[in-house]
């Protein structure tokens, strides 16, 4: 390995953390990314070691809440509703992460398509600004709205969504205030970021790379849980007194940037 390896090991990593939770599509992202740069190490294995990280900061913020929902899910507690409510809201992403994962893996790595992604999601979250109501807190979230936020994750399978955006923003439009969407969006995400990475360990090819170099992955890992840690803490505390425009505003220039300067 050399000391470039390590450093595209950092930056993807941070990159992976920061953007995983901050609405502006960590896929999409890495994708450009690694065209811009030219980052050639690349892997299922290697995406794997990035989301572990994110995995890491989402179990390391909410231990407490994740523990409490746990427990709900098992034996009757005051949390066993919504521990219900997330799994049922995360049938939607199981389903689409079988029908769709094999072009997410290929045709959907268009950087023109994650252009047109962070442009129209953008809208999508300015409107969630203007329309949500934000006068519903998590204990009234309730099945519908659960499904709601569930159906829009499933769309981040495709990069350049982003399931935080999608998924703060459908929470916005069906009524949650900032806090509560963006808490139930994040521990939404983490059945799906563990049954990705679980699949893909599964593999022998893919834990052997992992087990083939250490160390770059240890970068990646800990990269990604600093930059994922940081930002989930950031996001609930920024959107418990603002809005999704700055994050809107970013994602149409950038993807503008990429249209008309043919970048990817």
């Amino acid at each position: 390995m050399t000391v470039m390896q390590y450093l595209q090991a950092l930056v993807l990593g941070l990159t992976q953390g920061l953007t995983e939770f901050i609405p502006v599509s960590s896929s999409g992202h890495l994708i450009l990314m690694g065209e811009w740069l030219g980052f050639k190490d690349s892997s299922l294995a290697f995406d794997t070691a990035l989301n572990i990280g994110t995995l890491l900061a989402l179990l390391m913020f909410f231990w407490r809440d994740i523990g409490q929902l746990l427990r709900g899910a098992v034996t009757k507690t005051q949390h066993s509703r919504l521990s219900w409510l997330i799994v049922l809201a995360t049938v939607p992403a199981v389903v689409a992460g079988i029908l769709l994962q094999p072009l997410a893996e290929s045709a959907f790595r268009s950087s023109q398509l994650v252009a047109f992604n962070l442009i129209a999601i953008a809208f999508v979250m300015l409107a969630a600004d203007r329309l949500g109501k934000r006068s519903v807190g998590l204990p009234q979230i309730g099945v519908g709205r659960a499904l709601a936020i569930g159906c829009a994750q499933a769309l981040a399978l495709v990069p350049g969504v982003s399931r935080s955006g999608i998924t703060i923003s459908a929470g916005l439009l069906s009524g949650l205030d900032g806090v509560s969407a963006t808490r139930f969006s994040f521990l939404l995400s983490a059945p799906v970021i563990a049954g990705a990475t679980l699949k893909v360990m599964a593999d022998r090819d893919n834990l052997g790379q992992l087990n083939a170099e250490p160390l770059l992955y240890l970068v990646a890992i800990l990269a990604s849980f600093a930059s994922g840690y940081w930002a989930i803490r950031f996001m609930i505390r920024y959107l418990a007194n603002h809005g999704l425009a700055v994050f809107a505003y970013y994602r149409i220039v950038l993807g503008l940037i990429i249209l008309v300067f043919g970048i990817g």
